[in-house]
């Protein structure tokens, strides 16, 4: 069963509610977000009376996640700050806990042979994840054929967006989004209410017009925007990826669509195929290295 098929009926209520809008029809109106630039943030766009709008930056030891909550008034700026603080610590406790370049991390212990996954139900989450990208992508995304043994870095950035936003939902924020890099996962409204804007950028030609979506429900993964060479191993030579400059993925869970866009940047245009049938995951951009 592929990883779209396992997830659906988990993700009921929360399938990529996204619309893809001819640039020029865009009119005036403005992106909220913008992917593959330098500044996530277009616009401080003002919010409404009965909602709390916050926007926060915080860095752990490998990344920087842009969190911006449109919250309702009832939740109070105490009950905001406790949202927020629960997400940031949730972010902070997978970088200590999780980090493949930490030595005491619990993924270090287990590529050691300490503990088991099922010794952290956290842990097994993220095996079994793994596991399950690797059947979906051929085995293009392999954890366990990267060098100094398991690594799930395509997925862990994802798989601790969408964590720390599991933490807004409980309690409480259903409008937000969360920025890290080039990727996001976004649910609800933006503050000037309707769906989040997000124009998303051509990874390498910065004359293309950018592809513009409205989601309330979605994310967007990117393996590659950086440029940076030999960061992806094919797990079928063991050398690095060097098809594409960069592979961009939509569709409902960030760590699933992370994983998708390194496999496609590791496969190549083979890849695209993945996508077909009726899956709930699309490429946006595939880009050869010339």
């Amino acid at each position: 069963m592929r990883i779209d098929e396992q997830r659906r009926a988990a993700w009921t209520d929360e399938q990529p509610r996204t619309r893809w809008i001819d640039q020029s029809a865009f009119g005036s109106s403005r992106p909220d977000l913008r992917l593959g630039t330098r500044s996530h943030r277009l616009d401080r766009v003002g919010g409404a009376a009965d909602r709390i709008s916050v926007e926060h930056t915080v860095r752990t030891s490998t990344a920087e996640y842009s969190l911006l909550l449109n919250a309702p008034e009832w939740l109070g700026r105490r009950g905001v700050g406790e949202a927020l603080r629960d997400a940031v610590a949730e972010l902070r406790a997978i970088d200590l806990t999780y980090g493949p370049n930490r030595p005491d991390s619990l993924v270090s212990r287990l590529r050691r042979g300490e503990i088991s996954p099922e010794s952290y139900p956290p842990l097994a989450d993220l095996v079994d994840r793994c596991a399950a990208m690797r059947a979906a992508t051929d085995g293009w995304f392999d954890a366990w054929a990267v060098p100094g043994g398991f690594d799930p870095g395509g997925l862990l950035g994802g798989w601790a967006v969408e964590r720390a936003a599991a933490r807004l939902r409980a309690a409480g924020v259903h409008d937000y989004a969360v920025l890290s890099g080039a990727d996001l996962t976004v649910r609800g409204h933006a503050a000037h209410g309707g769906p989040w804007r997000v124009a998303v950028h051509h990874p390498t030609d910065a004359r293309r017009a950018p592809l513009v979506l409205e989601m309330t429900a979605g994310a967007v993964g990117t393996s590659g925007v950086t440029g940076r060479q030999g960061h992806v191993v094919d797990p079928h030579t063991g050398e690095p990826a060097d098809q594409l400059v960069s592979a961009t993925v939509v569709g409902p869970d960030l760590a699933v669509a992370d994983a998708y866009a390194t496999a496609l940047y590791a496969a190549g245009p083979a890849g695209l195929a993945w996508f077909r049938d009726g899956s709930d995951y699309r490429a946006l951009f595939t880009h050869r290295r010339r």
